[in-house]
């Protein structure tokens, strides 16, 4: 065999390719997550360290330092003399953010949406209520300023600003709560609405009820109204699953480009 010959790849492993870039770690480690989140590298698959350091020509290092990455968020498990395993999804750690990129960047792409927006419905109006008792006059006044901004980036159809500002309002309403631990979904949060933008699941112009239910939810926030303000904030939600059910209903092409 030519010293730059390959192995003939085994059933279920992803391409082969030789990285000179730098890096090493993220780009294997998001070639590995991707390949098991689309099933290329299936539940019950095992393979050694070994395997993937000749397929991917790098160090043992980076493959260890890739698999134990994986091993943390529940999709890969290690033992001696049997080697590595992909887990099923019930093990993964599915809050995990490069878990949910992994998940938006392939083929299931609307059912790792419509999850994370269940999650959202089950949270964000509980928080815009809280925030209503609980949030600062200060930041009622920002999230109002956001809201207007919102619209006019909504209809002036600038899908960059929009996201950016629709992150920020999202954000300040978790923060408004008070209760840390919604605040820290704000990663999350922020991935589900980079997601919809990003893979083009978003209208160019948002509907104007979308639009004024986020100016409905800074202004019961504003005024103290938490029953509006969690009613509004449910509103946002409903629309967006519906939007996502559309899409389903229409059998929309969610396979990665």
């Amino acid at each position: 065999m030519a010293d730059d010959a390959q192995p003939p790849a085994r059933p279920g492993f992803v391409a082969a390719r030789t990285h000179q870039a730098p890096g090493l770690h993220n780009q294997i480690l998001d070639e590995l997550g991707q390949a098991i989140c689309e099933g290329r590298m299936p539940e019950g698959l095992t393979f050694t360290a070994e395997e993937l350091e000749n397929r991917y020509q790098v160090s043992r290092s980076v493959i260890r330092e890739s698999l134990r990455a994986l091993e943390a968020m529940g999709m890969v498990t290690s033992k001696r003399k049997v080697g590595n395993r992909i887990l099923p999804m019930s093990e993964w750690n599915v809050y995990d953010l490069s878990v949910i990129r992994w998940r938006l960047a392939g083929h299931g792409r609307i059912d790792q949406l419509r999850s994370l927006n269940e999650l959202r419905t089950a949270i964000e109006p509980q928080a815009a209520k809280l925030a209503a008792t609980r949030g600062e006059l200060s930041q009622a006044s920002d999230l109002m300023g956001l809201a207007g901004r919102l619209w006019a980036a909504g209809r002036s159809g600038n899908q960059e600003q929009f996201l950016e500002i629709d992150i920020e309002f999202h954000a300040l309403v978790m923060e408004m709560s008070g209760n840390e631990m919604f605040s820290r979904l704000n990663s999350l949060v922020s991935e589900v609405l980079t997601g919809r933008t990003h893979y083009g699941l978003m209208p160019k112009y948002p509907h104007d009820e979308a639009l004024q239910l986020h100016v409905d939810v800074a202004n019961a926030i504003q005024s103290g109204n938490a029953d509006a303000a969690g009613a509004a904030m449910l509103g946002i939600m409903a629309r967006t699953i519906d939007e996502l059910g559309e899409l389903w209903d229409q059998g929309h092409d969610t396979a990665a480009s």
